[in-house]
């Protein structure tokens, strides 16, 4: 029983990563959150939430996917795309190509935002993990297929195999 435990304290802590870069999408703090959802999310409840420390019910965790306009399998960890045929097996941004695009403003912001975190300063280009591309996917409301085409089409795509 105690793995069973270790696997819900570890999704857990994966939904409250995807939580907490969702509402840094947002350009929120724990405590925007607070008074923009008049009070239903308590700043403490949403940072224990992120932290892995309290387990959301699927009920309380559709409300917030909605508060925060995102799917809620993005919430969850679960692709919304059934072919994984179209999906490089790295992904990589091109930071220079991203930077020189206006509507791709919002995705750049998120990208430094990484490197910032990560303490990654090379300035070229970023790889990005699973939990970032889903995270850029609610930031563009597209699907991990249409937001590799926009980077493509963007040039801010560099894919190995």
């Amino acid at each position: 029983m105690a793995g069973d435990d270790d696997s819900l304290s570890s999704f857990s802590v994966e939904v409250g990563q995807r939580l907490r870069a969702v509402r840094r999408l947002r350009k929120l703090s724990l405590d925007d959150v607070e008074r923009e959802s008049g009070g239903q999310w308590s700043a403490s409840a949403i940072g224990a939430y992120e932290r892995g420390f309290r387990n959301l019910s699927l009920p309380r965790l559709r409300e917030l996917a909605e508060f925060y306009d995102v799917p809620m399998s993005v919430l969850l960890g679960e692709s919304d795309d059934d072919d994984d045929s179209d999906r490089p097996s790295k992904v990589i941004l091109d930071l220079v190509a991203l930077s020189g695009i206006p509507e791709a403003e919002a995705v750049h912001r998120y990208a430094r935002s990484i490197i910032l975190e990560r303490g990654d300063f090379n300035g070229r280009v970023l790889s990005i993990r699973r939990d970032d591309l889903r995270a850029i996917c609610s930031l563009l409301h597209s699907t991990e297929t249409q937001t590799l085409q926009q980077l493509r089409d963007w040039d801010a795509l560099v894919e190995t195999l």
